[in-house]
């Protein structure tokens, strides 16, 4: 930790604020967390126990020291929660904030200029990159379906089914043949002459046109077809 110390040294940090903060955030940080950069109030007027802000990785942690210094708050933001980041400079330093996505503010002032621009700096870098997670995510994700189209499809497809299944029936009633009388095609040839024997030519034209009926509904072949066309045709 103190060689992680060292590059914040270079912005007016006071040392011994730096090594009081990173020495209670090593019971803070979470696995593969480092810090990024920290900044430190300094007031005009003599401060003993000033403010901080830890921008790591994973969160914005801010550092108020209470009971003269021997304790100190934390208070985190994680980088998914943060929806923007400000510097404002005046006259005696300047005030960095943070808004959420709660639409909560959170200021710290008399920082630095040159602490604060960095704070700003480092804190649009870490947003950015989760803009870039969040993206590449989205775009590996499969678009959502609309349940809606989902449903409208279901419904066309078994509109279409029971469609289909009318018309097959329709023309099943279409055609005037008793399933006996369909059964009875491979029969015996003399039963099949004594029926026919007793058609007369209008009743055979419409048994074979029944027959055609039966063909083009694909309920018998075209072989048994000509065979019981050539048959009708006989009598006729």
């Amino acid at each position: 930790m103190k060689e992680q110390i060292k590059k914040f040294l270079n912005e007016d940090q006071d040392p011994k604020a730096i090594e009081k903060i990173t020495s209670k955030l090593q019971d803070l940080l979470m696995k593969n967390e480092e810090v990024g950069y920290i900044g430190v109030q300094k007031k005009p007027a003599l401060t003993v126990f000033p403010d901080s802000i830890v921008l790591t990785n994973k969160r914005i942690i801010l550092c108020k020291p209470k009971n003269l210094g021997l304790s100190m708050d934390f208070v985190d933001y994680d980088w998914e929660d943060v929806a923007g980041a400000f510097v404002k400079e005046n006259l005696l330093g300047s005030e960095f904030s943070f808004s959420t996505k709660t639409d909560l503010t959170i200021s710290i002032d008399y920082i630095p200029k040159t602490q604060a621009r960095k704070l700003y700096t480092f804190a649009k870098e870490q947003m950015d990159n989760l803009k870039i997670v969040s993206q590449t995510n989205e775009a590996v994700l499969p678009p959502p379906i609309n349940e809606k189209v989902a449903e409208s499809a279901v419904e066309e497809a078994e509109e279409i089914e029971e469609m289909e299944t009318e018309e097959v029936t329709h023309f099943a009633e279409i055609v005037s043949v008793s399933p006996t009388e369909y059964q009875s095609i491979p029969a015996e040839k003399t039963t099949q002459e004594k029926s026919m024997k007793d058609l007369s030519s209008e009743e055979l034209f419409e048994k074979l046109q029944n027959f055609k009926k039966l063909l083009d509904n694909g309920l018998i072949l075209q072989g048994e077809y000509d065979t019981l066309k050539k048959e009708i045709m006989s009598y006729m």
